[in-house]
């Protein structure tokens, strides 16, 4: 029998599972990692018109969070970098659920007969010089020639794949390999889960992390004979009563969650309004953000200018656990001025202007800045009674 959620009752779920709008996270690097294995992942990217990815959407969850304290993990060992969906911060204590992944490129290159000389020297040079960077091969010279640093380069991404490499920290955001042995705990278990125990995995690491979940979502980016093998067990799961189908209210789409995670449906949560990353572990999965929260949401760095709506790197707002708009902001880190190029509000709201302010306030100290400039904002009459309430924070 399926339980039946409100749609109230679904977005209601799926936040506080997301931990967007609970108060109880340790304000230091425990807290973060809390954040961290409570998500499964963050993910990395390189762009940083604004504060980067990882560090906002930990920021999110921990308002006093520090950037330096997900280096701090890195260097405990707590954490580790590798591939989720995409590249991300995980939680050492999934470390061997990485190994399918490393075990299927070691395979998928060994087929494609790799530069096994360029591939043994950058192992060699780690193994005597210890960790190094892509640049500390730049004119790396050999007897006979030059070594390219394109080469390195790609044996240093590919050994990092195959796991016989991990990132030991970044420097800048560059990063530095180490050889897996001098990185990894000796007390982290490195037995490769079998189909079923990784499908498991995937399966309670996203209803966990979400409150319920559909198969497309827990499968996501994974690959057909993946999702194949989690609908299956998720099946079984079923039929045992570990998981229990879940319908929403105006969709036709199956989700699972568990009695504990149902059982939660009664906590209390802090509407906080927040500005999101458009890599949030709450908002990556664009179809079920439109199924949950009739919210169409896209990224526009992609999108070729003629093309933009709302603006090169426009970010998700949320407030009340409804999403209300997007905000295009840059961080101009010189001048220390948070400089919003437009705010879009699309969606009925309490026209709460000071918990609008104080979000946007505290979205530019999180970004170092001192400073907000407003270029312009649909409708125009919010840019003055934001503007006003700025002035006098």
């Amino acid at each position: 029998m399926k339980t039946l959620l409100s749609q109230s009752e679904a977005r209601h779920l799926a936040l506080y599972h997301q931990g967007l709008f609970t108060s109880d996270v340790p304000s230091d690097k425990t807290g973060t990692l809390a954040s961290l294995e409570r998500l499964g992942y963050v993910q990395i990217d390189t762009i940083s018109v604004v504060e980067r990815a990882h560090h906002h959407i930990l920021w999110s969850r921990q308002p006093d969070y520090q950037p330096s304290y997900l280096d701090e993990l890195i260097a405990d060992k707590t954490a580790f970098e590798y591939w989720s969906h995409a590249a991300a911060y995980l939680p050492m204590k999934d470390y061997r659920y990485s190994l399918l992944r490393k075990q299927l490129y070691a395979q998928n290159e060994a087929k494609h007969l790799p530069d096994k000389k360029m591939n043994q020297y950058v192992l060699d040079r780690i193994q005597a010089e210890g960790a190094l960077k892509a640049r500390d091969f730049e004119h790396s010279q050999k007897t006979g020639g030059w070594w390219e640093h394109k080469p390195a380069k790609r044996a240093l991404e590919q050994l990092f794949l195959e796991g016989k490499l991990m990132i030991a920290r970044r420097v800048n955001f560059q990063k530095v390999f180490d050889l897996t042995e001098r990185v990894l705990p000796a007390e982290v278990e490195t037995t490769i889960p079998s189909t079923d125990e990784f499908s498991r995995h995937l399966i309670f690491s996203a209803i966990n992390a979400h409150g319920f979940a559909s198969v497309e979502e827990i499968s996501y980016l994974r690959g057909g004979n993946m999702r194949k093998a989690i609908q299956k067990l998720v099946t079984v799961l079923c039929e045992s009563g570990e998981l229990l189908p879940v319908s929403v209210e105006n969709s036709k789409q199956l989700y699972y969650s568990t009695a504990k995670n149902l059982s939660t449906l009664g906590q209390s949560i802090t509407e906080t309004t927040h500005i999101l990353s458009p890599f949030d572990n709450t908002v990556i999965q664009r179809k079920r953000l439109l199924q949950l929260w009739d919210f169409d949401y896209q990224i526009e760095c992609y999108v070729p200018e003629p093309k933009r709506k709302f603006g090169y790197f426009c970010l998700p707002i949320m407030m009340g656990g409804h999403f209300i708009g997007r905000i295009d902001a840059k961080a101009e880190r010189r001048t220390k001025q948070l400089i919003i190029n437009s705010l879009h509000i699309e969606k009925e709201w309490t026209s709460d202007f000071h918990a609008l302010a104080g979000a946007i306030l505290r979205f530019a100290k999180f970004n170092g800045c001192t400073t907000i400039s407003i270029t312009e904002t649909y409708p125009s009459i919010i840019k003055q009674k934001l503007e006003k309430i700025i002035l006098f924070c």
